[in-house]
């Protein structure tokens, strides 16, 4: 069984099922030892000649003892199994719906850090094995300690010499157990850590297939993998290596003892040894059931060695759990925020400077910015200017220091994180969509499926028609990452999942690079009508995309060195202007025009 501050409370959660599974265990473990009492009657009843005398009833009575014991351990062995391996389930659901409700709280900096297939180590094999623990080693425990003290007791009424003899193996179990675990620990933990790995490279090499293959890189990828699956296999084959020889040395010490016991319980027959009470004399039933008794205790012994290797497992598991569940909230609430607040969508930046908790570089520095309610800004450079770092920060993903960014007055850092975020409609670079309806991935920010909502936030976006165009259209089913759709495609139904939302604040990043000029215009255009009064932020590439809006900030190396319209840009900003010079330079080579 395991202990620790993230398991304790089930063990309160659920006391009636481990009291009931041990209850209903205790009972199988209490009519189980009745069989070998049994079998020593009818050896000495047959020694005597008596099993058949005054007909069969000696033997129907034997035989019908063996049936009801049978019976009764039926029906306990089906309640311990139901109540304990229940309450190990019990226990990995709930532990994973924990872990999966830090996981959504954890900010993006953990995310950097940890990858996905590895993560998803912690979710299955992880929690797996502690549901074992919980499940089989409540029952390992339970088996051990009762049916052992029980078997042991019986022994010791037959006879205390052998009795005393046969405690030699359980006590040189129970102290090697001490050192045995700390070592299966070590390598359990160097066999998850290997299986995480490869969890991690296989998941990133199915997301990427398209790229192997574009790079013809199949058999590089290939050998990558046999050589993390071959340490994966190294790490295996040293656990059960560690395990089989935990195995293999009780296995031989409890054979040896019962070749011992059958000699020297040979030994008190022959010489008439008396038994406990100093009367009865120790015949051939008695060393028929006593060395039943020990074989019976020999399954205490190996639950123990289990108990040790599970414990072991559990633990290691335990503890990689344990670090996801004790990673810090970062992201979170002051305790002076300002709860009873509606955000209208004014923003403005005060001297902000922002470097990523894993750098010391500043990505934005020194940024003074007012985008009124109600304007559209666009946001334009060269990659890596800073123009995502925006989305970052508005989004309240990372915490910034106090007094830098304001939203309708009011210190960012003083506003509810997630109100902030539900009043923001976010078009995310990437165009992640979920591998579920088109439908569903529109509506996304609400529980109900408004078809009039969706239709009117897809023709908004310009996708509409290629929907209708699909055989279960706003059914259709999309791929992984929405990969059944083109690269514009993705981008506007990303659009219209932000669009359904009406927010008061829509940022969009880099979302219409993928649609041509035209559908570009065109869902300009119908942001322009319907986000009238309410503030939009568009970061882009191209002039085209921001060249109407009424400011443009251009940022470069992280700093702003340009806020202006199109033609005051132009005019002023020798920068901005040379990039307009080169972007219509590569359209008239694409257009052919040169």
């Amino acid at each position: 069984m395991l202990f620790g501050k993230y398991v304790n409370r089930f063990y309160k959660k659920y006391w009636y099922l481990f009291l009931l599974g041990a209850l209903f265990l205790i009972l199988v473990d209490y009519f189980q030892l009745k069989i070998p009492e049994i079998y020593g009657k009818i050896i000495n009843e047959l020694k005597n000649n008596t099993l058949f005398s005054e007909g069969n009833k000696k033997a129907f009575s034997y035989s019908m003892q063996i049936l009801g014991v049978g019976a009764i351990m039926l029906i306990g062995r089906f309640g311990w199994r139901n109540t304990v391996f229940g309450c190990g389930i019990r226990i990995e659901s709930d532990l994973r719906d924990d872990l999966y409700k830090k996981a959504l709280q954890l900010d993006q900096a953990f995310y950097k850090e940890n990858k996905t297939g590895g993560l998803m180590a912690y979710f299955t094999n992880d929690l797996q094995v502690v549901q074992r623990c919980f499940g089989q080693g409540t029952i390992l425990i339970v088996d051990a300690l009762f049916l052992g003290i029980l078997a042991y007791a019986k022994m010791v009424k037959l006879s205390w010499r052998i009795a005393l003899f046969a405690l030699i193996p359980l006590l040189l179990i129970l102290v090697g157990s001490f050192f045995i675990e700390k070592i299966m620990k070590k390598r359990f933990l160097r066999k998850q850590e290997a299986y995480e790995h490869l969890s991690d490279f296989s998941n990133e090499n199915f997301s990427g297939i398209s790229v192997i293959k574009a790079f013809v890189k199949e058999k590089n990828e290939k050998e990558r993998f046999e050589k993390i699956n071959e340490e994966n296999k190294v790490a295996n084959l040293k656990f059960v290596k560690i395990s089989i020889i935990v195995d293999v040395a009780f296995t031989f010490l409890l054979s040896a003892i019962i070749g011992l016991l059958v000699y020297f319980c040979s030994d008190q027959v022959l010489i008439g040894a008396k038994m406990l009470d100093g009367k009865t004399e120790f015949n051939v039933g008695n060393m028929t059931e006593l060395i039943s008794y020990f074989e019976t205790l020999i399954w205490p012994m190996f639950a123990i060695s289990q108990l040790i290797n599970l414990r072991a497992q559990g633990n290691a598991s335990l503890s990689r759990v344990s670090k996801i569940l004790d990673t810090e909230i970062t992201i979170k609430d002051s305790s002076d925020v300002v709860s009873d607040f509606k955000i209208k969508g004014d923003i403005e930046f005060k001297n902000l400077s922002f470097n990523y908790p894993d750098s010391k570089i500043d990505v934005l520095h020194n940024i003074n910015l007012h985008i009124k309610e109600g304007e559209f800004v666009g946001i334009i450079g060269r990659t890596g200017a800073g123009k995502s770092t925006f989305v970052d920060i508005l989004l309240r993903t990372y915490n910034l220091h106090n007094n830098e960014l304001f939203i309708d007055g009011v210190d960012i850092m003083n506003l509810p994180f997630k109100k902030v975020r539900d009043s923001i409609g976010y078009v995310p670079q990437d165009n992640f969509l979920f591998s579920d309806t088109i439908s569903n991935n529109i509506s996304f920010a609400y529980d109900s499926n408004d078809m009039e909502q969706i239709e009117k936030a897809a023709k908004l976006s310009d996708v509409h028609d290629n929907i209708i165009d699909f055989k279960d259209q706003y059914k259709t089913i999309l791929g992984e990452r929405g990969v059944t759709l083109s690269g514009g495609q993705k981008q506007r139904v990303a659009i219209a999942r932000a669009l359904i939302k009406d927010p008061q604040i829509l940022i969009l990043d880099d979302s219409v690079s993928a649609v041509d000029t035209k559908t570009e215009e065109e869902i300009l255009s119908n942001l322009r009508e319907i986000r009238k009064g309410k503030t939009t932020i568009i970061i882009a590439h191209r002039i085209s995309t921001v060249k109407n809006l009424d400011k443009i900030v251009l940022l470069n190396n992280g700093s702003i060195s340009g806020i202006g319209t199109n033609d005051e840009l132009i005019n002023s900003n020798l920068e901005y202007r040379e990039l307009v010079r080169l972007q219509s330079l590569e359209e008239e080579v694409e257009g052919g025009n040169f």
